[in-house]
């Protein structure tokens, strides 16, 4: 009687019941993630402050220290979902594919970012690439892709808010009392040059500078630092008010 019961035992067709269960939780998981990506874009430059963090995590970084995405960074604003504004219409995103490819071709991808948000489409222009240290005159090579980007985007965005960041480091000498007046000049000459030498509406066009306050990662190292120091060229969803 033994025998027979061991016997039936072992020739039960079919895998145990609690591995069927897990198998079922594991696809709808999975399915749950595929979905959610599916519903979102990336962004570079946060997959880039996410590597940062990554790095700093594992000890790359001096003193591994992490860049982390919380409401320090972006200003002071909550971290917000990386899917597209609703505000962004498909002809402003095909523009900033365009404005992307072209930046790749040239080999500009890495001090000219493109990324969408919240906020719109935003190009942040790198102050290396734009400006000598603590000056706010544009160099020739800006000029060439300022005017190059201007020619996307003057007959087909609504408007474009220009605006200037720093770092936290305190002006020594120079012409400019602070960060507030230098991230100012650099905006205006930003916008100034779309207007005269780009053709650029001056109607569609802002200028504001915002010194050390808005960074997009804590000031704590010369390479967190370098990101923060930029121009950032904000696409509007509607005319400057007057």
């Amino acid at each position: 009687m033994a025998r027979s019961r061991k016997k039936k035992e072992d020739t039960s067709p079919g895998a145990p019941l609690w591995l069927v269960t897990y198998g079922d939780m594991v696809t709808l998981v999975l399915t749950f993630f595929v979905l959610l990506f599916s519903m979102s874009s990336i962004d570079v430059q946060k997959f880039e402050l996410m590597i940062l963090s990554f790095k700093g995590a594992i000890g790359f970084m001096p003193g591994g220290k992490a860049v982390q995405e919380d409401s320090a960074i972006f200003g002071g604003q909550p971290a917000q979902h990386a899917g597209e504004s609703p505000r962004v219409t498909p002809e402003i995103q095909q523009i900033a594919r365009n404005l992307r490819n072209y930046l790749r071709t040239e080999g500009l991808d890495k001090e000219i970012v493109v990324r969408i948000d919240q906020r719109g489409v935003t190009v942040s222009l790198s102050d290396q690439f734009l400006f000598e240290s603590g000056r706010a005159e544009i160099k020739p090579e800006g000029m060439r892709v300022l005017f190059k980007i201007a020619e996307f985007i003057k007959d087909s965005v609504p408007a474009v808010a220009v605006e200037g960041h720093t770092d936290a480091v305190p002006l020594r000498g120079g012409i400019y009392r602070d960060n507030w007046g230098l991230s100012s000049a650099r905006a205006a000459a930003v916008a100034s040059y779309l207007q005269e030498r780009a053709g650029f509406d001056p109607l569609k066009l802002q200028a504001v500078g915002y010194g050390p306050n808005r960074p997009l990662v804590p000031n704590d190292t010369p390479e967190h630092r370098a990101l923060n120091r930029r121009v950032d060229l904000v696409f509007l969803s509607q005319y400057p008010k007057q």
